[in-house]
């Protein structure tokens, strides 16, 4: 009878034992196909947002006809060197290679300006195209539209010089006519037209926002510039992680996780105050309306924290002037579930400090272009080219109004204490609103 029991108990055992081998069995199956569909969908994701990054034009799409005939080769056109800051230089670059367009020539490869004077023309230190934008990249998604060339014009001697005028004087209609003049056969037969005056394409503006789009989309950083983006972006990336923030784990899923920023161009720098209320004061006494140019900091830091659909907690990039850098006071205020970085706190000042200033400005306009979500002041210019960038992106994918590549203006209030929502009107016929500024900043 003892025996029988026992051998009972060991029948049960053994079943006990391969009932419960076959659940483990189940149970680390079902944790490997787990782990591997997150890795598929990370990878996915990456992917994603790659290909999104580095998004190029539609060749066929009806916003972007390319002319079949392309731009001639044969023909060339000589600019001045181009100054002032990043986003004045890239929109006087635009309208360069749009003035080759018209003449139908290529554009001589043109000086930048790495350094920020614009009076002491003797200290301009000069910049090639090529040491900031990729020449061939610029070509081959600018193909047909306009086009850059390499070639030096001393290697020519039928060189025609022309003095084109510049200042507030000189008026679109002045300048349309006399490029008109330089396509008379005359002036055509040159192989290259040189045009000479003071910083001439600081000032004029005769094409449409699609046609200074198309050149701005060909503008891609050289290679190892990119890696210098690359590097600040991972930095905020890997901050916003679910173990990044200090205090505030992200609760979310392991399996649909995807780092994401803010990033804020702040200006309240004390010459931009100065220049801002400045602004107000003439729009008030001209027109009689009362335009909302200037932010403090603690407006910017109340309108950002009331975004819609922020994750919590949030990184925050400040783009910010180097001499705030040493502001600790930018830093302090943010509401709890923000977490505010920028150069120095990131890490990266080493990575800022090595370029002269127009790389920097550069680094940050990628920066910002590559956030999940954008702010910044509609009368600044360095932000309305983002938010220009940013549309063209945003249209491509017709989310005007959800999150995808959103941007707002913090100096314009919008519902319930929210920074208004911002795109630019791709449609304009004039690029005025962004090289002046404009409160005018609704989806369009």
């Amino acid at each position: 009878m003892k025996e029988e029991r026992s051998s009972a108990m060991g029948d049960t055992a053994g079943f006990m034992g391969v009932m419960i081998y076959r659940w483990v069995t189940w149970v680390l199956l079902l944790f490997s196909c787990l782990l591997l569909s997150r890795f598929f969908i990370l990878a996915q994701l990456r992917n994603i947002n790659r290909a999104y990054h580095q998004w190029t034009p539609d060749p066929t799409s009806s916003r972007f006809i390319v002319p079949k005939e392309g731009v001639r080769d044969d023909k060339f056109l000589e600019v001045p060197q181009i100054v002032w800051g990043l986003n004045n230089q890239k929109i006087a670059l635009a309208r360069a290679a749009l003035t080759g367009r018209k003449l139908n020539r290529t554009l001589l490869m043109p000086n930048l300006s790495a350094s920020l004077f614009y009076k002491e023309t003797d200290l301009l230190e000069p910049l090639g195209f090529d040491r900031l934008f990729s020449l061939h990249r610029f070509n081959s998604l600018c193909n047909g539209f306009v086009r850059i060339s390499s070639m030096d014009s001393r290697s020519f001697s039928d060189v025609l010089v022309v003095a084109k005028g510049s200042g507030r004087r000189r008026t679109a209609e002045r300048d349309k006519a006399q490029l008109e003049q330089c396509k008379t056969s005359e002036k055509d037969s040159h192989t290259v037209i040189k045009l000479e005056g003071k910083h001439p394409f600081l000032w004029h503006d005769h094409w449409p926002v699609l046609d200074y789009a198309r050149v701005f989309e060909g503008l891609v950083l050289v290679d190892n510039l990119s890696t210098e983006v690359s590097r600040v972006v991972s930095k905020l990336k890997s901050l916003s992680s679910r173990t990044g923030i200090d205090q505030n784990k992200i609760r979310m899923s392991p399996f649909i996780f995807q780092p994401k920023y803010v990033a804020v161009h702040m200006r309240i720098e004390k010459d931009w105050m100065i220049h801002c209320k400045k602004l107000e004061m003439r729009s008030r006494a001209r027109n009689g309306k009362d335009l909302k140019i200037c932010s403090s900091k603690e407006e910017i830091m109340k309108r950002v924290s009331n975004i819609p659909g922020l994750e919590k907690p949030s990184v925050v990039y400040l783009a910010v002037a180097n001499d705030l850098l040493e502001d600790r006071a930018l830093l302090e205020g943010w509401s709890g579930f923000l977490a505010p970085y920028e150069k120095k706190k990131l890490g990266v000042l080493d990575i800022y400090s090595k370029y002269p200033y127009l790389i920097q400005s550069a680094i940050d306009y990628e920066v910002c272009l590559q956030a999940d979500t954008f702010v910044g002041n509609s009368f600044s210019t360095f932000s309305s080219l983002i938010v220009l960038h940013r549309t063209m992106r945003m249209d491509r994918a017709r989310d005007c109004e959800g999150s995808t590549m959103a941007s707002y203006a913090y100096n314009i209030e919008g519902p319930a204490g929210r920074p208004k929502r911002w795109a630019t009107n791709m449609s304009d016929s004039s690029l005025a609103s962004i090289n002046y500024g404009s409160n005018e900043v609704s989806c369009q």
